[in-house]
C-alpha cells in the first residue's frame, strides 16, 4: 500500500486506530478540560461496523464516518501529529466528500469543539460552514456541513 492510498480498515489495525486516535487528540485534554470523545470511542467495534477509513502503512491517518439518511456524518478525523502537515487530512477530507457523493448523499457533517480552534481555520478551507454552535454537556461545539454539488 502506498501512503496515497485510503482503505478501509480491518481488525489488525484496530490498536493504530486507536494510538493515531489518541496522539491527534491528546494535547487538547488540558484545553478542554476534558477527554476528547474520539479518545473514549470503541475502535474496534467501529472498524467492525466498516465505518474506519485510514491511510498509510502504518496508519498515519483515518476517518471515521456514519451513513445516516440525508448526509455522511463524520465522526472522527486524525492524523498522528508526525504527519500533520503532509497533506494527509486533506486527502482524507476529499475522499469523506467522495465517499458521500458515491452513497448519494447531498452533504457531509461534522463537529468540532470550539475550544480546537485550528480545526476552525481548516474546515472552511474545504467547503465547510457553520450552522451552530451547541453546549452538549461539557462539550461546546461548533457543528458544520458541506453541501455536495
Amino acid at each position: 500500500m502506498t501512503n496515497e492510498e485510503i482503505r478501509l480498515a480491518g481488525p489488525a489495525d484496530v490498536p493504530r486506530v486507536k494510538a493515531v486516535t489518541d496522539a491527534a487528540y491528546h494535547h487538547y485534554i488540558e484545553r478542554i478540560g476534558v477527554v476528547p470523545q474520539p479518545m473514549e470511542r470503541d475502535h474496534a467495534a467501529a472498524v467492525t461496523e466498516g465505518r474506519v477509513y485510514v491511510t498509510g502503512d502504518p496508519v498515519t491517518g483515518l476517518v471515521v464516518v456514519e451513513e445516516r439518511a440525508d448526509h455522511l456524518y463524520l465522526d472522527n478525523i486524525a492524523v498522528h501529529p508526525d504527519a500533520q502537515g503532509t497533506g494527509v487530512g486533506g486527502r482524507l477530507l476529499r475522499f469523506v466528500d467522495a465517499h458521500a457523493r458515491a452513497l448519494g448523499l447531498p452533504e457531509v457533517r461534522l463537529y468540532t469543539n470550539a475550544l480546537m480552534w485550528e480545526n476552525q481555520k481548516i474546515y472552511p478551507k474545504y467547503g465547510y460552514e457553520v450552522v451552530e454552535r451547541r453546549v452538549d454537556g461539557p462539550y461546546d461545539r461548533i457543528h458544520y456541513r458541506k453541501r455536495l454539488g
